[in-house]
Order: structure tokens, then sequence, then C-alpha cells
């Protein structure tokens, strides 16, 4: 006799989840594209290095690109698109500052109930950094730090609260809010987003986006060299404005922020 296959289990996806669902299939009517540099940031690691505390890779390239974002309006724009489709003209809107939407990988909490239908015992969040620009390297890595560390229905309410919407309803909001013109929509969602898995070792060029910009980057290798990729919507942004935008970046990481993590490095160390 044969033996019996295995019993399937069969579960409801968790709300995070159904989030990152509607994200995606969201981020799938945005034509967007890869542009890729490589650039060499080998004074840019030992400077970061020897800054106490040390001052991480997200926060160097949210810095540095909101500040390449300051003269070039397009990094801060966005498709206002009506909701009907055929009713009213296709606009674009600018944000007056930049807004981070940085990606991160934290373990689960007790927050919903359908902890059952799990599957991975990490989810993602979303933290929003208005101005990163405007804020010194430490203070920018405390926020993220903060967003890392701290309860998440003190940093994340309003994931926790749109998740937890009936799926059209957040569908609804999640569309609205995308093609919104008003100026709480920078806030919500962001003026571009830094995804990557460096730090894992890996590399996500191809990461699923709405945004009309988003970035990632590969490890730094033995010599110095980083591949860093921007993901461009292509309605709003063509490939020469785009490979501009990332040699403006990389001239920036190079100057400017390396200038402040060498004062930062030159510091003098605390206690202990």
């Amino acid at each position: 006799m044969s033996a019996r296959p295995p019993a399937i289990a069969l579960r409801r996806l968790d709300p995070q989840r159904l989030l990152v669902i509607d994200i995606v299939r969201l981020a799938r009517h945005v034509p967007t594209y890869p542009v890729e540099r490589v650039m060499h940031l080998a004074a840019v690691e030992e400077a970061r290095r020897r800054c106490a505390p040390r001052i991480g890779w997200a926060a160097v390239f949210l810095k540095a690109y909101a500040l390449v974002a300051r003269e070039r309006p397009a990094l801060r724009s966005w498709i206002a698109r009506p909701l009907v489709p055929l009713v009213g003209r296709p606009r674009w809107a600018t944000s007056p500052v930049s807004v981070a939407s940085l990606a991160l990988s934290r373990p689960r909490e007790d927050d919903t109930p359908a902890a059952d239908g799990a599957l991975d015992p990490e989810a993602i969040w979303w933290a929003r950094i208005r101005e990163p620009d405007a804020l010194p390297l430490p203070a920018l890595q405390a926020e993220i730090g903060r967003h890392a560390a701290a309860a998440v229905d003190e940093v994340f309410a309003r994931q926790l609260e749109l998740r937890m919407l009936p799926r059209l309803l957040r569908r609804f909001v999640l569309r609205w809010n995308l093609r919104s013109p008003a100026a709480k929509r920078p806030l919500r969602l962001g003026t571009f987003s830094l995804s990557t898995l460096a730090g894992e070792g890996s590399a996500n060029r191809g990461h699923p986006s709405f945004l009309t910009t988003s970035l990632t980057y590969d490890p730094l290798d033995d010599a110095g060299r980083m591949r860093v990729t921007l993901l461009a919507d292509h309605r709003l942004i063509d490939g020469v404005p785009a490979s501009r935008a990332l040699a403006a970046l990389e001239a920036t990481l190079t100057g400017e922020i390396l200038d402040e993590l060498v004062t930062l490095a030159a510091r003098p160390r605390g206690p202990g």
C-alpha cells in the first residue's frame, strides 16, 4: 500500500503579510527601472568606523541622498492622479523637503491577533524620517535606532492601524495616499525610500517600490567599492537625470558627508 500524503497545514495570512501584499500590488503599477553606479567609498568607510558611536551606512545614505534632492525637485516629486480613471488630468506634486522611508526588519511582537499565521519571526516596518539632510549624523543614527528598538506602537502606530483595516478600505487608503497632492502625503509615505540587505551580505536591487525613487546598496567589497542602485519612476525621471543624481550622490558622500564623519571621528571619546 502506498503511504498516505502528509496533511497540509492551511492558515490565514497575518495582517502584516497582507499589508506587504497590498504594497507590492501597488508597486506593480509604478514603472520603475534601475540605474546603477559603482562608487569608491573606502575613505567614507574608514571614517565611519572611527566614529563613536558608530554611524551606520543607512544614516550616511539617507542624509547624502536628501542633500542631493535639495537641488533636484524631481527626487521630491510624485505623480498626483485622480482616483477615478479618465476623470481629470494627471499632475505632479513636489514636496519642499525630503522625507525618507526606511525599511527595517524587526522581531515580531505580540501585536497581531493572527500570530499563528506568521510566516517569519521578523516583520518589515517603514520608518518615516523627515528632513534627514537637516540632521547631524549622530542624531540621524539615533532616530534610526529608535525606530529599530522602541515599542512598535510608539514608532509605528500608523502602520499598526493601517494593517488592521479591512482589505478594501486599506487598499483605498494606500491608493489615495499614493496619488494625493496633499501636504501630508510625504509624511505618510515618504518622498524616497531606502531598502538594503547589505547588512546580511546580500543585494536587493530589484525590490518593489511605489515611490518616485528608491535607493539600495550592496555590501562594500575589499577594494572599498560599492554598487549603488537607484530605482526611478520613468514617468518623472529619465535615465540621464537618474545617472547624474547617482554621480552627485557619490560626490556628496565623498565630500560633505566624509567631512562630517572625519570631524566626528576626531572628537575625543567619552570615558569607557
